[in-house]
């Protein structure tokens, strides 16, 4: 859901993509730099369009910097939940924040158009999503090896505490 209220549409192989790394065994995380009180909306846009499950993670109310709040909750993931970033997916402005978390340019992907000066930093996604999960699927991506009992502090991705506990 966007800010004004519109329906964004979902590129066509986009939720196939997410569930092929899902089915490798990754952990999907969405995150946004949409404020908090934007979730319920986007959580059931999510599940209509049937993106699969993963952590979702919002910027505390509303941000003047966004992209600071993606480029935050990565680093903080990567140094306090030891989480390994294996894929990043993004805009042209996403591409920045992927690189300065490590990432190099064969595990982003960028959909639209990207800046020029940008191009060696990411991997452009110029045939759609469609194409590109046939090429993921040529490439033969391994299972990921890791944990399946990880266990990550609720307050990390800033959950809403539920009425429930609030009165106990």
């Amino acid at each position: 859901m966007s800010v004004s209220g519109k329906d964004p549409k979902v590129r066509p192989g986009a939720v196939d993509v997410c569930r092929y790394w899902q089915d490798l065994g990754y952990l999907l995380i969405y995150i946004t730099g949409r404020p908090d009180m934007q979730q319920q909306k986007v959580m059931a846009w999510l599940s209509q369009h049937n993106f699969p499950y993963g952590l979702l993670s919002f910027a505390d109310g509303l941000s003047a910097d966004p992209l600071g709040h993606k480029r935050a909750h990565l680093i903080d993931l990567i140094e306090c939940q030891d989480i390994i970033i294996s894929y990043a997916y993004g805009s042209n402005k996403d591409i920045a924040v992927y690189n300065s978390i490590g990432l190099k340019p064969k595990q982003i992907f960028t959909v639209g158009k990207v800046n020029k000066k940008l191009l060696l930093s990411t991997s452009v996604i110029t045939d759609g999503y469609v194409a590109h999960l046939s090429q993921l699927r040529l490439i033969a991506q391994r299972p990921v090896h890791g944990n399946a009992r990880m266990m990550i502090p609720r307050d990390i991705f800033r959950f809403p505490t539920s009425s429930i506990r609030q009165q106990r």
